[in-house]
């Protein structure tokens, strides 16, 4: 099982006319004439049952498939305190079955038989998938029911999955040269909010937990008033509603109310300058956060938008200028990461050989000045959208992609229409709105740079006299 967080996009606007504009490499030259296309929303049907579970479905015959999701509104920020990566844990304990589920049924109803199976855990949410031939979605909507109401939580089960955890946390941040400086960024860039703790985890926490806390886990959060269940593909309507009936509508929906997440990041009042040292690094690293919107923000496309323009592959604003003009870094990303509650601007560097932390911070900030003081181009802004509009034709061309398009909306966005207006509230925007949308998050606004360093720069580092 691979666990990796996955960050969706909006999908496709209602019968919508979109644009799609050929980009451009001059970016000073005038934006191509837009061809149009019509796209088809996605109709999905919408139940909630007596006990509360969500159920959203997409009839489609185009293939003799069916893709499962389940999305729990759980996720690493719900992780107990001093327990960072409890989520990711209860995500693998989720596949070790119970005394009518074997740990091995879902290799047995999905892989065995050409289908797949997965899940992921995010700072929101955790999502279960599987992708199955069309005969098979009974038995799936059984074993998902069947982990959803109970599972085999025992002392070996949770002590083999501790460790794999614990694995996975050492091939991904302890062998990676900057997965601190990832881990890092994220952590001291929020005061309060919980988003400030790992998925991932850490080890010292992970070896804190205990089986009896995994337990009081599953009940608080596993339960159908917390899931939604997402089913597109070829089935017939009547079976499913009577599947879904059988096997979820018997779960009982416990009496007391879900926890959830109340803390408020307090807005920053001071600038902040972090230098960490690490033996992994071979080059400087640096990462600049400003707080950014929840993904529900009405800026949330203009900034989805500016992600791409600034650093959305090699051809984008900030890779031409600092690597391939400037050559001041190897790596540059921008990201505004918009989660549930709000969000965070980001954007890092791996630094070129020879160049310096102060180099590259000056750098970057007359690259951010430039686009806050003229924006950017028609042509760029159509460039971005037309690789947005790429992933979204992409996304919908499989059962799975569409199911995850729906659960994003109706979990993430906390509305399932968002599925088929998103992107006409994408296409719709300016290239003033990206440049407001910056210079309101951005301008002025105090920041969190950290300066990540090879441990050698900290001994060559000059004393400075008393």
């Amino acid at each position: 099982m691979v666990t990796s967080v996955v960050k969706y996009f909006p999908v496709l606007a209602a019968f919508c006319v979109v644009s799609l504009p050929l980009a451009r490499a001059a970016e000073t030259s005038p934006a191509p004439a837009a061809p149009t296309v019509s796209v088809r929303p996605l109709d999905f049907q919408h139940e909630t049952l007596p006990n509360g579970l969500e159920v959203y479905s997409v009839e489609d015959h185009a293939s003799p498939t069916v893709a499962v999701q389940v999305w729990y509104h759980v996720g690493s920020k719900d992780d107990p305190q001093g327990r960072s990566g409890f989520a990711h844990l209860f995500e693998h304990m989720m596949f070790k079955g119970n005394e009518r589920l074997k740990e091995d049924t879902f290799d047995d109803l999905t892989e065995n038989i050409g289908g797949e199976n997965n899940a992921f855990t995010a700072d929101d949410m955790t999502v279960y998938h599987e992708v199955v031939p069309s005969n098979y979605l009974n038995p799936i909507l059984w074993a998902e029911a069947e982990r959803m109401s109970s599972l085999a939580l025992n002392e070996a089960n949770f002590h083999s999955e501790r460790d794999v955890v614990k694995e996975e946390y050492r091939q991904r941040i302890s062998a990676n040269p900057y997965g601190d400086f990832y881990l890092d960024t994220i952590r001291d860039s929020f005061s309060v909010h919980p988003y400030k703790r790992p998925g991932i985890g850490s080890i010292a926490e992970l070896d804190a937990s205990s089986l009896s806390e995994v337990r009081a886990f599953h009940s608080t959060f596993y339960r159908p008033d917390n899931a939604t269940l997402i089913v597109v593909g070829d089935f017939s309507p009547n079976e499913l509603k009577s599947w879904v009936q059988k096997y979820f509508g018997e779960i009982k929906k416990p009496s007391d109310k879900i926890p959830r997440v109340t803390a408020k990041e307090p807005p920053r009042k001071e600038d902040k300058k972090l230098v960490e040292y690490s033996p992994k690094a071979p080059l400087p690293g640096l990462a600049l956060t400003y707080l950014a919107p929840s993904i529900r923000s009405d800026d949330a496309p203009a900034l989805q938008l500016a992600d791409e323009i600034l650093a959305g592959g090699e051809s984008s604003r900030l890779y031409q200028a600092l690597v391939y003009q400037q050559q001041i870094a190897q790596r540059v990303s921008f990201d505004s990461d918009m989660k549930e509650d709000l969000g965070l601007i980001t954007v890092r560097m791996i630094l070129a050989s020879g160049k310096s932390p102060a180099e590259a911070e000056k750098a970057l900030d007359e690259q951010i000045d430039k686009v806050l003081k003229d924006g950017v181009t028609e042509a760029e802004l159509n460039k971005a959208k037309n690789r947005f509009l790429t992933g979204k034709l992409l996304e919908l061309e499989t059962n799975n992609g569409k199911a995850s398009a729906l659960g994003e909306a109706a979990v993430l966005y906390g509305d399932p229409q968002h599925v088929n207006t998103g992107l006409g509230r994408l296409q719709a925007v300016t290239a003033e709105q990206v440049k407001a949308a910056l210079g309101h998050y951005i301008s002025g606004k105090k920041k969190v740079l950290i300066e990540y360093l090879p441990a050698a720069m900290k001994s060559a580092t000059p004393k400075t006299k008393s």
